[in-house]
């Protein structure tokens, strides 16, 4: 096995864990199959990336020490080791950065206000955010972040939980409620309202899954749902208020999709030949049948069978079956075979798939000639010419092609004591018995041949 082109496993897999291409190898004499994974192993060869070169905080100056602002994290297509890995600022006495790492892996960076603002004395500071991978060598992006800072509004947005978790099916429609969260602001009035919005990083996986009440809280379906594709989301919202400046809460939404019975069962079929002779015994491999269903537990689950009345059967082989010889064939009898395989899932409703195959029947030179009758009476004028036509017999061979064609001869016949081709001759194409001599009735009256 030989690498053919570039590989990118970012394209192949994006950012899964584990990474790997199914492949099967099929030796035909003796005939064997052997089924492989190949695993692609990330390199770092992706430097994490900022979605903006600035980002703009406004804080207010009666912001007390301890206060948190989330930082947009940098995005890195590699995996594992090689993805983000760490965050670092330039020194400031007013601020410091702190991380965590989310339930999804993913690093979360928080601005921590260390120290009392005063706008009078500073009303703007700049600090560099720097996002590095673990990977060897390592890759970094940087971020400049400009903080403007305001009165008023001192209370953020609270969350009344960290986490919110809901489920919804995959094939829920349009306009669903999945859950609906609720943040609470100390404040009065304007700085008390609240907009729910998706973080930006957030609004780039899901804007065409999910909708985000701005004034409820309230997450709905938007778009099409598929289990298989994505199983489950995390999300990050924020609650901001209508105050100056402008103040954030924040929470993490797990979303779970259900499985609903939504993909038929798909039937793969790897042949070693769909041509096979009539004398292959029973029991002969003749294809490898893979039935395979995308959707998961009872829905996943399938079963698979033969029609009735072939002489073929199906063997089951941990995941994947067999398709064998049963019985004798006959190619006389039958040529040949349009199977037809079905398979079906356990979901509720179930759902089914059909796939037919056609397998040709080999001739073998299994039948001997049979002439049209068993004996032939034949009357010839004596003195006849010599040369001249007196039969033609005719046998049929229920073979094919080469197998079928039929050589007429004479056996080892004698007739008066000398051997037939002294007296006949026959067309060894088509069966047609010519004299060789003129024939006296009162010399021989009657002779038999074969």
């Amino acid at each position: 096995m030989s690498i053919r082109e570039r590989i990118d496993r970012e394209r192949i897999c994006g950012q899964t864990d584990k990474c790997t291409i199914r492949f099967e190898t099929i030796l035909e004499k003796p005939l064997e199959v052997y089924h492989g994974e190949l695993e692609i192993l990330d390199v770092n060869d992706n430097s994490p990336t900022f979605p903006q070169s600035s980002i703009v905080l406004q804080i207010s100056e009666a912001s007390a020490p301890g206060v948190r602002f989330r930082l947009e994290g940098a995005d890195d297509p590699d995996t594992g080791a090689n993805t983000v890995a760490a965050y670092t600022i330039s020194s400031s006495e007013h601020f410091s950065l702190k991380t965590q790492r989310a339930e999804d892996g993913i690093i979360i960076a928080e601005l921590l206000l260390e120290k009392w603002l005063d706008r009078e004395l500073q009303s703007s500071i700049q600090l560099l955010l720097t996002g590095i991978d673990g990977g060897t060598p390592q890759r970094s992006a940087t971020a400049q972040i400009h903080i403007t800072v305001l009165d008023f509004n001192d209370n953020p947005p609270v969350f009344d939980h960290d986490i919110y978790r809901g489920s919804v099916s995959e094939n829920a429609s349009r306009g669903t409620l999945v859950l609906k969260m609720q943040a609470n602001d100390l404040d009065e009035g304007l700085n008390a309202e609240l907009t729910y919005s998706f973080h930006d990083a957030t609004l780039r996986k899901v804007r065409n899954v999910f909708n985000l009440n701005p004034r409820t809280g309230a997450i709905l379906v938007k778009g099409p749902l598929d289990f298989e594709e994505v199983n489950s989301y995390s999300l990050d919202i924020q609650a901001k208020d209508h105050g100056s400046p402008a103040m954030t809460g924040h929470c993490k939404v797990v979303i779970k999709v259900i499985d609903a019975n939504d993909n038929a069962p798909e039937i793969r079929v790897t042949s070693a030949s769909n041509r096979i002779q009539e004398n292959t015994p029973p029991g002969s491999f003749i294809s490898q049948i893979y039935v395979i269903d995308r959707d998961s537990k009872t829905n996943g689950q399938v079963r698979c069978e033969l029609q009735k009345n072939v002489p073929f059967r199906l063997q089951k082989i941990s995941n994947h079956y067999k398709l064998v010889t049963s019985e004798t064939l006959d190619r006389e009898a039958i040529s040949k075979y349009n199977i037809l395989i079905s398979a079906w899932d356990l979901g509720s409703p179930s759902l089914s798939t059909n796939k037919t195959i056609q397998i040709t029947i080999l001739d073998i030179n299994d039948n001997a000639p049979q002439f049209a009758e068993a004996s032939y009476n034949v009357y010839v004028m004596e003195n006849n010419a010599v040369g001249a036509s007196v039969s033609t017999v005719t046998a049929m061979d229920h073979d094919l092609d080469l197998n079928s064609y039929v050589s007429y001869s004479f056996l080892d016949n004698h007739i008066q004591n000398m051997p037939v081709s002294s007296y006949l001759t026959i067309n060894s194409m088509n069966g047609t018995i010519y004299a060789l001599r003129s024939f006296d009735h009162e010399e021989l009256k009657n002779f038999q041949i074969h």
